[in-house]
């Protein structure tokens, strides 16, 4: 901002109306900065600032159209365009963006690969795996992440949304703990790549919160997730890539299996699938348990 050097020149001697004409605006305008430093605009900027970077730490992954969101939903009435620019004063940049023509490596790894692509576990709750994926619809696209149980190889676990900030994968987690109940899970390592939502310190604070052990494969390694990926895979096969899907809320009831034809229940199916064994269409009263307690 131009108007402190006035202000400095003025006390060097310089009269405050040649110092304005030199640099081109009106005396007037000098005198309001005067009796106003801080504009209110500027006061506005300055909380959204602050607000953006914790979006940004909580999840580095959050592009300003992201962060515009969140701060929106946060009682912030800011115009994209003007997240941008606070953004780019502030140097906040996605995680995802790209740099000189390359993709911008993932992070650090904050956990230690504890599976090493040995899926099996000798009970239920020893060793969890945890990933996301999304689907288009004619609405825009739809975030799904699930939570595998190794030893039962069922999901235990899932959450969808409209976006992917790290609350979708602490919310799948959540919902795997209520179900299997916070006593029985302590201890159960927790297995993820290195996504910037299983980075994030909301994530790390929930697995530090039910006392479970975090796990990270290697970067571009599907393999160091393999039983996660065949879950999603098979997901994608027999429901997601089956139909165009217009809303994103028809797509949630086809993963959901709930008000379609009775025989697609595909998350209940995956409940129930077992090594050796086909998928059985069983929608029991553990699903029905489940319906009446999450409100489905």
């Amino acid at each position: 901002m131009i108007y402190p050097l006035v202000r400095d020149l003025a006390v060097d001697g310089i009269p405050v109306t040649v110092a304005c004409r030199v640099l081109k605006f009106s005396p007037q305008a000098f005198y309001a900065w005067c009796a106003d430093p801080v504009s209110a605009r500027d006061l506005v900027d300055a909380y959204a600032m602050h607000a953006a970077y914790e979006v940004h730490a909580d999840d580095p992954g959050f592009g300003y159209r992201f962060i515009a969101d969140e701060l929106a939903a946060a009682g912030h009435d800011l115009s994209e365009r003007r997240v941008w620019k606070i953004c780019s004063r502030a140097g906040i940049v996605s995680a995802h963006a790209r740099t000189k023509g390359r993709w911008k490596k993932p992070g650090p790894p904050v956990h230690d690969d504890l599976v090493e692509r040995d899926f099996t576990a000798p009970g239920p709750n020893r060793l969890w795996l945890t990933d996301l994926t999304e689907h288009p619809t004619s609405e825009g696209k739809l975030y799904l992440c699930a939570v595998k149980d190794v030893w039962s190889r069922r999901i235990v676990g899932y959450s969808m949304g409209e976006r992917m900030p790290a609350t979708l994968a602490v919310d799948a987690l959540e919902m795997a703990v209520s179900r299997r109940g916070r006593g029985t899970v302590r201890g159960c390592v927790v297995h993820a790549d290195r996504g910037s939502q299983f980075r994030s310190r909301p994530y790390l604070a929930t697995l530090h919160r039910h006392d479970l052990s975090g796990s990270m494969g290697r970067v571009a390694s599907s393999a160091d997730n393999a039983a996660m990926e065949s879950f999603f895979a098979l997901l994608q096969k027999n429901v997601l890539n089956s139909r165009r899907w217009t809303t994103r809320a028809e797509l949630r009831l086809a993963i959901w299996g709930v008000g379609l034809s009775t025989d697609s229940d595909p998350i209940e199916k995956m409940f129930s699938v077992r090594k050796g064994f086909g998928c059985r269409n069983i929608v029991g009263s553990r699903l029905n348990t489940a319906r009446r307690r999450y409100g489905w």
